[in-house]
C-alpha cells in the first residue's frame, strides 16, 4: 500500500506519514468514524486526530459527510462522520478495476447480456463458498453472523457483525471495505448474488440496507433473527430468492 494522505513537501517527518496512515486504515477497517472514535481507537487526542483528518481531507483521501441514522432518529445533529474517498480507497487497493470491468462488458456483449453477468456472478461465489459454508456451520446459530463477518475480513472485507438499532430485531453484517466496489458500481449482480449467497447460507430472508458501490459508507445487510439454521445448498440453486432478499434497496 502507498503512503497515504502524504504532504507533498518532503520534510513531513516519518511519524507523521504512519500516524496519518493510521487513521486512514482506522476508517478502512471500521467505516466512517467519528473524531472521538478514531482518537479512542488510536490513542490519540481529537485534536491530533483532527490534524491529521484535515491533512487526509487536503488529500482527497477522506471526505467529511453527516452520519447515516438506521432505524428512529435521536434528538439532535448527527454527528460528522470522516470516510474514505474513492481515491483513498485506491490507496489501499493495486486496483484491477477496468479490466475486471472490460471482461464483464464483453460477457455481456458475447454471452448474453445481463443473464450472463449474473450467472458468472452466482459461479464466482460458489467457488468462494466453502471457507464461509465452513466458518458459518462449525457455530451455533446465534453466532453465525458473527462468523461470516470474521470469514470475509480475512479476505480484505473488513466487516463487522452486530446487533440492529431497536426496534429492528436481528444483526446488521457490516462491510466497511468492498475489493470490487467500482466494478460493482456497473455490475449491480456482483452485489445481488452476494446477497442471494448470504441468504441461502445463513438460513434467513436478509435485507441489503447499504452499498458501498451505491455510494455509501459501508455495505450494510440486515439479519433477521431467526431460529431456522440454514440449509445445505449451492447459491446457485436460490436464484428465486435473490429478489426477495434485495428488496427495497437496489443493491448497487
Amino acid at each position: 500500500m502507498k503512503n497515504v494522505g502524504e504532504a507533498p513537501q518532503e520534510e513531513l517527518a516519518t511519524g507523521e506519514r504512519s500516524t496519518r496512515n493510521r487513521v486512514a486504515r482506522s476508517i478502512l477497517d471500521h467505516g466512517p468514524s467519528t473524531v472521538a472514535e478514531l482518537a479512542g481507537r488510536l490513542g490519540l487526542t481529537q485534536a491530533a486526530v483532527r490534524r491529521h483528518l484535515d491533512a487526509l481531507v487536503a488529500d482527497d483521501v477522506v471526505e467529511a459527510r453527516e452520519q447515516r441514522v438506521y432505524g428512529a432518529r435521536t434528538r439532535g445533529r448527527p454527528a460528522k462522520v470522516f470516510a474514505l474517498t474513492d481515491c483513498g480507497r485506491d490507496a489501499f487497493d493495486q486496483s484491477y478495476d477496468k479490466l475486471a470491468a472490460d471482461a464483464l462488458r464483453w460477457i455481456a456483449e458475447q454471452q448474453g447480456g445481463e443473464q450472463a453477468i449474473a450467472a458468472f456472478a452466482r459461479a464466482r461465489i460458489a467457488a468462494q463458498s466453502g471457507v464461509y459454508r465452513k466458518a458459518v456451520e462449525s457455530v451455533p446459530a446465534e453466532k453465525r453472523a458473527e462468523a461470516l463477518a470474521r470469514a470475509l475480513t480475512k479476505d480484505g472485507y473488513a466487516a463487522t457483525a452486530r446487533s440492529a438499532p431497536h426496534p429492528q430485531q436481528g444483526e446488521q453484517l457490516c462491510q466497511h471495505h468492498c475489493p470490487v466496489a467500482h466494478v460493482a458500481e456497473q455490475f449491480p449482480q456482483l452485489c445481488e448474488a452476494e446477497t442471494e449467497f448470504f441468504a441461502e447460507l445463513l438460513g434467513t430472508h436478509v435485507q441489503r440496507l447499504a452499498t458501498i458501490a451505491h455510494g455509501d459508507g459501508v455495505c450494510t445487510t440486515f439479519i433477521p433473527k431467526t431460529s431456522h439454521a440454514p440449509r445445505p445448498a449451492r447459491a446457485s440453486e436460490n436464484t428465486a430468492h435473490a429478489s426477495a432478499s434485495t428488496a427495497g434497496r437496489n443493491p448497487a
